[in-house]
């Protein structure tokens, strides 16, 4: 069983910074895929980035402004999101899926960002 959990979240001004951590506990393989995702009041989630041994996939409105990386020792995925924009308003989650004898698919309970000034 794996658990994911999100640090990090909060109010930020625009223009501001903030790193999003998400610490996995039980048995993640290295090629399993990492990711944010956010969801937004009266939206649908959506993809932020992703992450697969080394290769990173980012939504168009995070290019140039996130950065996603991981830890694979410490079993952390980080975000880092700078310029922020009062649209990048959400619940941010972390997600991981990996397929062994059957596909996995794991959420965190979702951190908070709020870009407001």
């Amino acid at each position: 069983q794996v658990q994911l959990v999100e640090f990090g979240g909060g109010l930020v001004q625009p223009g501001g910074s903030l790193r999003l951590s998400c610490a996995a506990s039980g048995s993640i393989p290295m090629l399993a895929t990492m990711g944010w995702y956010r969801q937004a009041p009266g939206k649908q989630r959506e993809l932020v980035a992703t992450i697969t041994s080394g290769s990173t996939n980012y939504a168009d409105s995070a290019k140039g402004r996130f950065t996603i990386s991981r830890d694979n020792a410490k079993n952390t995925v980080y975000l880092q999101m700078n310029s922020l924009k009062p649209e990048d308003t959400a619940v941010y989650y972390c997600n991981t899926r990996f397929s062994t004898f059957k596909m996995y698919n794991y959420w965190g309970q979702g951190t908070q960002v709020t870009v407001s000034s």
